[in-house]
């Protein structure tokens, strides 16, 4: 007999492929989709499916909410803390997601706290519903956040923004995410599917060799890895694909370009 949510206790995250995209799904919504190590652990299996499967464009980082209290992700399972090693791939986990070959999209449909607010940094894209709230509450438990963790929150919001999360421990609201970049687009509920599905379509329709060198390019930049070496192979090379030439025909020929990521 299936259980209820309020007692089932999920599984870890689920990943689907179709088309292009791979959504990866968090799956303990009677728990606020918090992250155990064996989460962890699945989440870093995905991304090697993920990385090794050249269809893939887009990847969508979903979560399971029940309609009464949406919480995306409530982070790292606290209860888990103290056990030996525990936590020790979380870090790993903001890292490989931030390093995916494919643009990353946070699909937050509810409210994200502790180690998945930076889960949700490491996306290149995040579109947030009215009425979220996000909380990095590590000072209140004592904790020193991991070094790649302080840098991302750095790097996409500021050292001002940094700070006040951090150094304050406070409740943000909806428009408080969005003034801070935390978020990109703010919609309402009944638009958030929408407006995820838009956000794919658009990145599927852009040229991948491109788009994808950029993107770690600029993740290279903001963590001060930059090598202009490395950046200017990525620009010569896309300037001798097949992709750059069907973007020039298509722009002459006022169509849509057709991009096989060659």
């Amino acid at each position: 007999m299936p259980q209820s949510p309020e007692t089932d206790a999920g599984t870890p995250p689920l990943l689907a492929i179709h088309a292009g995209v791979a959504t990866l799904m968090l799956n303990r919504p009677a728990h606020r989709n918090r992250l155990h190590d064996d989460d962890l652990r699945t989440l870093l299996d995905h991304f090697r499916a993920i990385n090794a499967d050249a269809s893939v464009r887009v990847v969508v980082l979903a979560g399971q909410v029940l309609a009464e209290r949406p919480v995306f992700c409530s982070g790292y399972h606290l209860g888990q803390i103290g056990t030996e090693r525990a936590g020790d791939t979380f870090e790993p986990v903001a890292d490989a997601l931030e390093a995916l070959r494919p643009l990353t999209i946070a699909a937050l449909n509810g409210s994200v706290y502790g180690g998945a607010t930076d889960l949700v940094l490491a996306c290149d894209f995040a579109i947030g519903m009215h009425g979220m709230e996000m909380r990095m509450p590590a000072g209140a438990l004592g904790l020193h956040y991991y070094p790649s963790g302080i840098s991302r929150f750095v790097s996409r919001l500021g050292v001002t923004w940094a700070k006040q999360v951090f150094l304050g421990a406070a409740t943000f609201g909806s428009d408080q995410l969005l003034a801070m970049g935390f978020v990109q687009r703010l919609v309402a509920q009944a638009d958030h599917a929408a407006a995820v599905q838009h956000q794919v379509e658009a990145l599927l329709g852009l040229a991948p060799l491109a788009v994808q060198g950029m993107k770690a390019s600029l993740n290279e930049v903001a963590r001060g890895d930059c090598d202009a070496v490395r950046l200017r192979a990525r620009h010569q090379h896309t300037q001798a694909s097949s992709d750059f030439a069907e973007g020039r025909r298509a722009f002459a020929e006022r169509r849509a370009p057709v991009f096989t990521g060659r």
